[in-house]
């Protein structure tokens, strides 16, 4: 009753395309969006910023870009974390090695490094798919792990191998407190993730689907399946390497090369396929999932073993965690193969027509 479009006449093809084209859509996003800036800083503690909404930001982020590439483009790739790792080190590298730089422009710079290392890996894409590509672009993860334990200039010849930032500033004001580090996240996701929903909305975007649908078909249509592989392959790494570098910079401040393993590949993929591959909002759901997840089972699991007298250890817990977040990746692989963004679209379908059953 209250998610109806009776009323809302589109009168140009402008009002016609537009990002939400309901009403109700229009404003719970601005309201949400509001509520992220205003009020989720004035009622969260330290822990909330630096163990939960900080990561969520962040792995939305990397999530979206791995969205655009497997979800929009179908290109499956498992070298995410080295696209994370690249855009880290090289938005280190533009951090220490000129003095004065903006933050913001570090992190740009990062994402446009890991672009071309994307584009570099993404060139098997033009010869192999499916489960070729997915080992071409594994390639990747180990290459970076070797380059950045063995080479020391991209680690500012540190003896252990680990980096650290310091005196984080934004436009001038200096970045310190997880409140200011969550708003830092945010507002980049927000530019990213507007720019990424336009994006796939746009011819690019019909290309890449194109490709992902039948390839064969689209090149004889006129689609250049090169250039739309590699645009999908620059865009995804570009957003991921930006990812890695507030990952970096923002969420551990110091990290090493085993932040980027290949675990974080697996992780960012898996927030896809729960999520919904070919939806920006199912990149949100995967990350929460994944972020979520984890934190709730080990808060719940204690309690669950006291009221059956069972004492759980902390070894046990991490083990239950990692049985049940399987179970329910597989659960809902089952369930929903479409992922929790078609399940969000099949309520919000249920809504315009309830309380009517047709």
């Amino acid at each position: 009753m209250f998610y109806r479009e009776n009323g809302q006449f589109k009168t140009s093809y402008r009002s016609d395309s537009q990002i939400f084209p309901i009403a109700q859509d229009r404003w719970a996003v601005l309201l949400i969006v509001a509520a992220a800036f205003l009020l989720v800083p004035q009622f969260s503690s330290d822990y909330m910023f630096r163990a939960i909404l900080i990561p969520f930001l962040i792995m939305s982020l990397a999530a979206l870009g791995v969205n655009i590439l497997v979800g929009y483009c179908g290109q499956i790739s498992l070298g995410s974390g080295a696209f994370m790792a690249v855009g880290a080190y090289a938005a280190f590298n533009f951090f220490v090695r000129l003095p004065g730089i903006p933050l913001l422009l570090a992190l740009v710079l990062g994402g446009v490094c890991a672009a071309a290392f994307g584009i570099l890996f993404g060139l098997p894409s033009l010869r192999v798919k499916g489960l070729y590509l997915a080992v071409a672009t594994l390639a990747a993860q180990f290459f970076s792990d070797w380059m950045f334990l063995r080479i020391k200039w991209f680690t500012n010849n540190s003896p252990s191998g680990s980096v650290s930032v310091s005196g984080l500033e934004f436009l001038g004001f200096p970045i310190d407190s997880p409140t200011e580090k969550y708003l830092l996240c945010l507002s980049i996701l927000v530019v990213l993730a507007l720019l990424a929903k336009n994006l796939v909305r746009s011819a690019i975007g019909r290309e890449w689907m194109a490709i992902r649908d039948m390839d064969v078909a689209a090149a004889v249509i006129g689609i250049r399946p090169m250039y739309a592989k590699l645009t999908a392959f620059a865009v995804s790494s570009f957003i991921i390497g930006v990812a890695g570098a507030l990952w970096g910079f923002v969420y551990l401040g110091a990290w090493e090369p085993a932040a980027f393993s290949v675990e974080m590949s697996f992780r960012l993929l898996f927030m896809v396929i729960i999520g919904g591959m070919g939806s920006i909002m199912g990149s949100f759901f995967g990350a929460a999932f994944i972020v979520l997840l984890p934190i709730s089972l080990n808060q719940f699991l204690p309690v669950l073993g006291g009221l059956f007298g069972v004492v759980i250890s902390t070894s046990g817990i991490s083990h239950a965690e990692l049985i049940i977040f399987g179970a329910l990746i597989v659960w809902f692989l089952i369930v929903e193969p479409h992922g929790l963004a078609k399940l969000w679209s099949t309520a919000k379908q249920k809504l315009r027509l309830w309380p009517f059953p047709h």
